[in-house]
């Protein structure tokens, strides 16, 4: 007794200072519980059919009755179907011993000719789109035109978009200029804002960069430019019939490009007023007539303040890159600029209400890549009914652009940088910075390293910017570096590579500064250099790589600021696992 009472006593301890080996009891799972086969078992079914079509079933044919409604394709049906009552009636017949009679094949081949011609109005096997003419248009060739170009629109009472430049309105002159221009087919965005433009009605248009958006408002705003009485002697004094406003001087020069293109063959005369130039040389040009003002907002507010301009026959107004203008705090020139015009001619408010074809109504264009509040705001006040013609995905670059981000330190850079430029040979490349003082020193480094290279910020005169596009645009530089100033709707054709020398802050910059690569339909190449200083944009550029099937260098992928937006605040441990102090 004794024996065992110490026993338990040092049991007793053991368990107080080692603890217990407590058999752990086995939970069981509810779905070993209950367990149920799922599962089709030949052996218990008892039906047997005379059918062949459930004696042996077939495999899923995935394109079995393709373009049917709900992918069954009735005919098909009807003639297995015929084709089954021949051989069982002939079956039977032959099982009690009868002759075939002509009847009865005449009734056989009455129902296979019925079911080879069956056709119900929902089973019509129909042409594509592209083999209809205008007229043959249904509802749902249109949905299906839209969805093959990705167009999407937001608005009401919205004309059909233009399949080819045969069956636009733009009149037989504009239509020459377009094919001597070498534009073959519409891009998208002009197939939905072309017929929009020659309404007359007011257009926010959200569309990937390099997508021919220029020609989407310039086309519009000529034709309707050839309706009004030519610019003369008795009404040049009043300003020009249409005003198109851009970010920055080298973009708006390419607008002017574009529109001399096709101004030139309906005589319309086209200015550029722009920053680094004499102001009042250009005063002098508005003054002696002119149709179409291509502007950057602070220059052309200072020719109205000045009374080198007025605005007072005006109705046409495109804001192109109108989220660059606000963001580079262009808004009160813009808003000064749109308060210099007439304001009667302001479409009604109210939808229902029907235009007057007699009255001459402003129309406003707006091109933003993004919508941020500034320019909701600006839409809201100056835009009546706007229709908004979405390509693709809003702020999402282009597909034929490779996207390739490597991790470095930044004494790594330029030495990868001179890699990449010499694996290009003369293929030219765009070097992006942040600041003119490090494009300019980057420059100096690539010179010496003996690469033909020229740069393009805001520091430098008007000339010497457009010496360098010259030169850059020629061959008779290779590598441009340059900052954000040639971020934004430069067309410099045949870029084959962009490089972020440095990352932008932000996903649309370098949305933008990739898109200038991968323009007009070709491929492109775009390398970003990521250093860890680079945190505030990890989380979008790492989303932004996923939805475009692009690597993601593991070191960002793991990275804590890739996981949450910058600004919210992530999930926060259990409070219980934090140390809490107390104070008296």
């Amino acid at each position: 007794m004794a024996e065992r009472e110490r026993e338990k006593e040092l049991d007793a301890i053991k368990e107080q200072y080692l603890g217990s080996k407590k058999p752990k009891k086995r939970v069981i799972k509810p779905s070993e519980k209950f367990r149920f086969s799922f599962d089709w078992e030949n052996t218990e079914d008892t039906s047997r059919d005379m059918n062949s079509l459930y004696q042996s079933p077939h495999e899923a044919r995935l394109l079995y009755g393709r373009g049917f409604l709900a992918g069954i394709d009735r005919r098909e049906q009807k003639k297995v179907a015929a084709a089954h009552e021949k051989e069982t009636r002939a079956e039977q017949r032959r099982k009690a011993g009868l002759d075939d009679r002509p009847e009865d094949d005449a009734v056989d081949k009455k129902e296979a000719d019925a079911a080879a011609k069956y056709d119900a109005f929902d089973m019509r096997v129909d042409r594509h789109w592209t083999q209809k003419s205008l007229d043959e248009m249904t509802e749902r060739d249109w949905r299906i035109f839209r969805e093959d170009f990705n167009i999407s629109y937001k608005g009401s009472k919205v004309p059909r978009p233009m399949r080819k430049w045969s069956e636009s309105k733009l009149g037989t002159e504009l239509l020459r200029a377009v094919e001597k221009a070498g534009y073959k087919e519409p891009s998208p965005i002009q197939m939905a804002s072309i017929p929009l433009g020659l309404q007359q009605r007011d257009v926010i248009g959200i569309a990937e960069t390099g997508s021919g958006k220029t020609a989407a408002f310039v086309l519009p705003m000529l034709s309707y430019i050839t309706r009004l009485p030519p610019i003369s002697e008795e009404n040049e004094a009043e300003g020009p019939y249409a005003v198109v406003m851009a970010p920055t001087r080298e973009l708006a020069q390419q607008i002017e490009e574009e529109t001399v293109k096709f101004a030139t063959y309906l005589g319309i005369k086209v200015v550029s007023i722009v920053g680094g130039q004499s102001i009042e040389e250009q005063g002098f040009k508005i003054r002696q007539g002119c149709e179409v003002v291509i502007a950057t907002p602070g220059r052309l507010l200072d020719c109205l303040e000045r009374r080198y301009a007025v605005l007072n026959q005006c109705n046409y107004v495109v804001l192109d890159e109108a989220d660059r203008m606000i963001d580079m705090g262009f808004e009160p020139q813009v808003v000064g600029v749109l308060d210099a015009m007439p304001s009667s001619n302001l479409k009604p408010e109210n939808e229902d209400e029907e235009l007057d074809a007699k009255t001459i109504y402003r129309t406003t264009y707006m091109f933003s890549a993004t919508m941020p509040p500034a320019v909701e705001r600006l839409a809201r006040k100056y835009l009546r009914n706007p229709v908004v013609v979405t390509i693709g995905t809003a702020g999402k670059a282009t597909d034929l652009i490779t996207q390739n981000v490597i991790m470095t330190k930044e004494s790594e850079k330029m030495s990868r940088l001179q890699k990449i430029l010499t694996d290009l040979g003369d293929k030219p490349a765009i070097v992006f910075c942040n600041t003119k003082k490090s494009a300019d020193a980057r420059a100096k480094d690539l010179d010496k390293a003996g690469f033909r290279v020229t740069t393009l910020h805001g520091g430098k005169s008007q000339e010497q910017r457009e010496t360098s596009l010259d030169g850059f645009r020629n061959r008779r530089f290779t590598v441009l570096v340059a900052t954000d100033v040639a971020g934004r709707g430069i067309d410099i054709p045949d870029v084959a590579h962009v490089i972020n020398y440095e990352m932008p802050s932000s996903i649309d910059t370098y949305t933008h500064r990739i898109g200038r690569t991968g323009r007009a339909g070709k491929k492109g190449l775009a390398t970003s250099f990521l250093t860890l200083e680079n945190t505030d944009i990890f989380f979008d550029l790492k989303q932004m790589l996923i939805q475009s099937n692009s690597p993601v260098p593991p070191e960002l992928a793991r990275h804590e600021a890739s996981k949450f937006k910058p600004g919210s605040v992530p999930d926060r441990p259990p409070r219980r696992n934090d140390t809490v102090y107390a104070t008296h």
